[in-house]
C-alpha cells in the first residue's frame, strides 16, 4: 500500500469490459518526508475521493477485493481509504494539496 495525493481524474471511453463503470484517479505517492514523488499511479476509486485528498492505495488482490470483484479484472490499484491524519516520526503530515510540503 501507499499514501498519496489525488492530483487528477482519468476518463477513458474505450477500455476493457471489466473496467466499465469504474472511476479512475491519478495519484501522486508520498515519500517518507510527506513530499509528493515524481511518479504517479492510476487507481480505481470506489470511495469518491477528490483532487487534493490524501488517499490510501492498495495493489493486486487487496485492490480487487476492495472493489468487490474477482481476479479477472484489468486493474492492479484501488483507493481503499481517504486519510484523515498521518503521523511519521512524530510529525503530522499535511492532508490536503494546499498544505503539501513538497
Amino acid at each position: 500500500m501507499l499514501i498519496g495525493t489525488v492530483i487528477g481524474n482519468l476518463w477513458s471511453t474505450q477500455k476493457d469490459a471489466t473496467l466499465e463503470g469504474l472511476r479512475f484517479l491519478v495519484v501522486r505517492p508520498m515519500d517518507a518526508e510527506g513530499r509528493g514523488t515524481a511518479e504517479t499511479v492510476v487507481a480505481v476509486d470506489p470511495l469518491g475521493a477528490g483532487i487534493g485528498d490524501r488517499v490510501l492505495v492498495a495493489y493486486g488482490r487487496a485492490a480487487r477485493h476492495a472493489i468487490g470483484r474477482g481476479h479477472d479484472i484489468g486493474f492492479q490499484s484501488a483507493v481503499v481509504g481517504i486519510v484523515d491524519r498521518c503521523e511519521l516520526d512524530g510529525r503530522t503530515l499535511a492532508l490536503n494539496e494546499e498544505d503539501d510540503p513538497s
